[in-house]
């Protein structure tokens, strides 16, 4: 008669060691998913970082022109109380320009 215990055995050996693997697959999945959840979190808060730089530096660029944009106001306020006869004949001036050209397309 036959002896069928290598061949039990072998069966035995071969169900452990897929038991063993489907572990290790498991493992794998779970490590694999892990590290692509921590690089999915470092890629959106470094854009997050980068979205807020860019909207601080337009708010910044922003304010500041804003500022130039009065100081140029107030000087040229100071000019016109300082020269009211020269402003008053820039503005005549520019006006006739103005009002030449737009009567020279028609």
């Amino acid at each position: 008669m036959h002896d069928n215990k290598p061949i039990k055995e072998a069966s035995e050996n071969l169900a452990a060691d897929f038991a063993a693997l489907r572990d290790d697959v498991a493992k794998l999945t779970s490590s694999v998913t892990e590290l692509a959840r921590k690089q999915a979190s470092a890629t959106t808060s470094t854009v997050m970082d980068t979205v807020d730089g860019a909207r601080q530096k337009l708010s910044d660029t922003a304010a500041e022109a804003q500022n130039r944009l009065r100081e140029a106001g107030s000087d040229l306020e100071g000019m016109i109380e300082r020269n009211p006869m020269i402003a008053m004949l820039a503005a005549l001036s520019a006006g006739l320009m103005i009002g030449m050209m737009s009567a020279a397309r028609r």
